[in-house]
């Protein structure tokens, strides 16, 4: 079985639903510490032609929480976030397509963290067509104290995978030799360059799968889903 493990990202690049699409199995984090600096809540998107920001607002809470445990802030203008992207898109030419499934992430009611970009991940993935099962890390019978690359090994042995696959920038973080000896297949994922016609402006790479959404049918992301080499 070919498993794949990753922090819960909002509405993330096409890299992530890459992996996601060619996994047996993918298990979500909840019980990983929340970064502030990552991409947990937040993502670009392109605006007048450049890459802008978007972000999930937070509850203040201790940093050293995991992502489980971070609620969303009470003042969340969800229809202020759907608005400025609606902004953004409104001459895409997917548009009228794409907004529902935008409008039905971004408006959903859950105040926790994980379960908003739990079902943020399910609603793209069916839009996508990807059937992957998703699998939450916390459901998993493992001691949940491990940390890093045992922790990740533990979930190998607790699922029965065969291979393992990470993002391409995993590289720096985890040993092919050390994985290969408990008996499972390190590989990293590379996508390979990607570009489409957005508003006639010179391409904005790495944006959020919204971007990609706006401007390209179902059956061209479909495709684009398979544009990756493993490493």
């Amino acid at each position: 079985m070919k498993l794949a493990i990753m922090q819960p990202y909002f509405l993330p690049y096409i890299g992530y639903w890459q992996l996601l699409a060619m996994a047996d199995a993918f298990v979500l984090y909840d019980d990983i510490q929340y970064t502030k600096k990552g991409w947990i809540n937040r993502n670009r998107f392109l605006q007048n032609g450049k890459d802008a920001l978007f972000t999930l607002p937070l509850k203040k809470d201790s940093e050293f929480r995991p992502v489980v445990e971070r609620f969303l802030a009470d003042d969340f203008d969800r229809d202020k976030l759907l608005n400025q992207l609606e902004g953004s898109y409104r001459k895409a030419p997917f548009f009228q397509t794409v907004l529902p499934v935008i409008a039905s992430v971004i408006r959903a009611q859950h105040a926790n963290l994980f379960e908003y970009i739990h079902h943020s991940i399910r609603v793209t993935a069916d839009f996508l067509s990807i059937k992957t099962p998703l699998i939450i890390s916390s459901s998993i019978a493992i001691d949940h104290s491990l940390r890093g690359e045992s922790k990740v090994l533990a979930i190998c042995k607790a699922m029965g995978a065969t291979n393992y696959v990470n993002a391409i920038g995993g590289q720096e973080l985890y040993s092919k030799s050390t994985f290969a000896a408990s008996g499972v297949t390190l590989e990293f994922i590379k996508t390979r360059p990607i570009s489409y016609q957005q508003f006639g402006t010179d391409f904005v790479t790495n944006l959020s799968i919204i971007d990609l959404m706006m401007f390209n049918s179902r059956e061209s992301i479909r495709a684009m889903l398979g544009e990756y080499d493993l490493v």
